[in-house]
């Protein structure tokens, strides 16, 4: 044993029990800092964003508009469900391929809670791991012919979390106009360099990379396969061929992609003929086709690897609950198996595109798969045809800004799979009635009702 570690002797022990018995010597006060003058208000009510929001529901209240967010849904949502005790046709949920609740999903799920509960209460890293995580991320792997993959427990903080690992300082994003917010704030966290180019302009992305790429370490492209607000998505060829040129990373946002897009689902790669891995990180979440909750970003070994050491929102967070694993998983299974329903919805989709294009309603560059936006314009006309469809047995979300751009509001609907042709025809019937009764009443007019 050391010196510093040895007992104390009994004299050593005596004096210093003497001097503890000793009167402490006066130390003086520190000076006081003066306080700052009080603000007149800290309360959460006068934060400018909550004004805002206040500001905003005067107007709606005003105009007589109803809140069209957080509605009650009674039952399981699909193509039809329950607003609020009213059936509905329901076009407001991403259940492209008509799965959610699907006997094989659901038999799947039962047995996963009963083998490993409802959570597996820890992080993957620690003691969280299990068989299904590793089983979902193969699947995923081997449909976009990646070495790896790793699945988060939300989508978007897995975006956030994987952009904000792999980007820093001396770094650039850069991104089409109207990427998910998820890219936006990986962007901000990871406090690189962020520039914007024109919607699907890869033009422009050439010449901003042309002049910009000397500047910077590490560039990452960041597109989605098929962007959720407009329905379209972007030239991938030619999108890869960028990248290479620039010595550049590319993510594609594929989470709208995954069971829309291409003969059996598989993604933009499909939809367009591209070899996958010419995309180095394909980016998506499992709450849309997949009908379960959660992320994915797959791509080369050393990439996953580094993600499941270092980013915080994988290394820092409980890992995904079994049964959302087991329910993706079953789903993306389904998806293989029957391809049959992937052509349904692009059936379905394509006839509800078609139909309200002959109607003369402004569906923009909507390819017709899965989404496809009604463009109205003005946000208080939008918000009152939502309601007025809403009465009527239909149900569609009114986009407004910021959501898209200013005078772009839009109704956009979510096509399912099993959504009938009656169904499809009558909701753009209705639509076109709602449309052309409003058209010719001016916003004024409008707020006088």
């Amino acid at each position: 044993m050391s010196d510093d570690t040895a007992p104390l002797s009994d004299g050593a022990l005596a004096s210093l029990l003497a001097r503890m018995d000793e009167a402490p010597r006066a130390v003086p006060a520190p000076a006081r800092t003066p306080r700052p003058q009080a603000r007149a208000s800290i309360a959460f009510e006068d934060h400018p964003l909550y004004q805002q929001m206040k500001f905003q529901r005067s107007f709606a209240d005003f105009a007589k508009l109803q809140n069209p967010y957080y509605r009650l849904h009674d039952v399981r949502a699909g193509a039809t469900s329950v607003v609020e005790g009213r059936p509905v046709t329901n076009f407001a949920s991403y259940d492209y391929l008509g799965l959610n609740g699907h006997p094989e999903i659901t038999e799947a799920v039962v047995k996963a809670i009963a083998e490993y509960g409802s959570s597996v209460s820890a992080s993957r890293i620690t003691a969280g791991e299990r068989r299904v995580h590793r089983d979902l991320e193969q699947a995923l792997a081997r449909n976009y012919e990646a070495q790896d993959c790793i699945a988060f427990v939300s989508g978007h903080a897995g975006a956030v979390s994987s952009i904000a690992t792999l980007m820093g300082p001396k770094d650039l994003i850069v991104h089409d106009a109207l990427i998910h917010n998820c890219v936006v704030v990986g962007a901000q966290l990871a406090g690189c360099a962020r520039r914007l180019f024109p919607h699907n302009d890869l033009d422009a992305l050439e010449a901003m990379l042309a002049a910009e790429r000397h500047r910077f370490e590490r560039v990452l492209i960041v597109s989605e396969g098929l962007f959720s607000m407009d329905g379209d998505g972007p030239d991938l060829a030619r999108l890869i061929e960028i990248k290479t040129d620039f010595s550049a990373w590319l993510m594609i946002d594929d989470a709208h992609g995954l069971g829309v897009l291409g003969p059996t689902g598989r993604g933009i790669f499909e939809h367009q003929s591209v070899a996958p891995r010419g995309v180095d990180l394909w980016l998506g979440t499992l709450s849309k086709s997949l009908v379960s909750c959660g992320g994915y970003v797959a791509g080369c070994a050393a990439v996953v690897d580094l993600l499941k050491h270092q980013a915080p929102g994988f290394v820092y967070s409980v890992g995904m609950p079994a049964t959302n694993a087991v329910a993706a998983t079953a789903a993306l299974d389904l998806m293989v198996r029957e391809p049959e329903r992937v052509l349904c919805l692009q059936r379905q989709s394509q006839r509800f595109r078609e139909r309200a294009r002959s109607a003369g309603l402004d569906t923009g560059e909507s390819w017709g798969f899965g989404v496809v936006p009604v463009v109205i314009g003005e946000t208080v006309p939008t918000v009152m045809l939502a309601e007025r469809l809403l009465v009527q047995g239909i149900n569609a979300f009114p986009i407004v800004p910021p959501g898209v751009p200013e005078k772009a509001a839009r109704l956009r609907f979510f096509i399912n799979a099993t959504h009938s042709d009656a169904q499809i025809d009558d909701a753009v019937d209705c639509l076109v009635r709602e449309v052309k009764a409003l058209g010719d009443v001016s916003l004024n007019e409008i707020l006088r009702q």
